[in-house]
């Protein structure tokens, strides 16, 4: 008996490769991660860049009356806590989802 085109698509999408992560696989992981982290570490000095001037520009906003000045440095006071929080989250964030997608089956 033939088997229907439905079942044939679902086994062909249920298709495991056996493909996982393994470290020291290639050459060059340990620089990939010195890279990685220097990049990570250039983004939170930015940052830090980043809030001290949107602070400055909320205070001057707020002190000479420039509802603009003062409702932009917010805005970018906002954006740099979000930018610090996602820099900071970010290997942790990766490896809930790696470890969350690794137990999809």
């Amino acid at each position: 008996m033939p088997i229907p085109l439905a079942d044939r698509v679902v086994v062909f999408l249920a298709y495991d490769p056996g493909i996982s992560p393994k470290g020291g696989g290639l050459p060059g992981l340990a620089v990939l991660k010195n890279v990685v982290n220097s990049i990570n570490l250039f983004g939170i000095v930015a940052v830090v860049g980043a809030l001290a001037v949107s602070l400055g520009v909320w205070a001057w906003g707020h002190h000479t009356g420039g509802h603009q000045a003062e409702a932009t440095g917010k805005k970018g006071a906002v954006v740099a806590a979000g930018a610090a929080l996602g820099l900071g989250a970010a290997n942790g964030v990766v490896a809930f989802f790696s470890s969350l997608g690794s137990q999809v089956h």
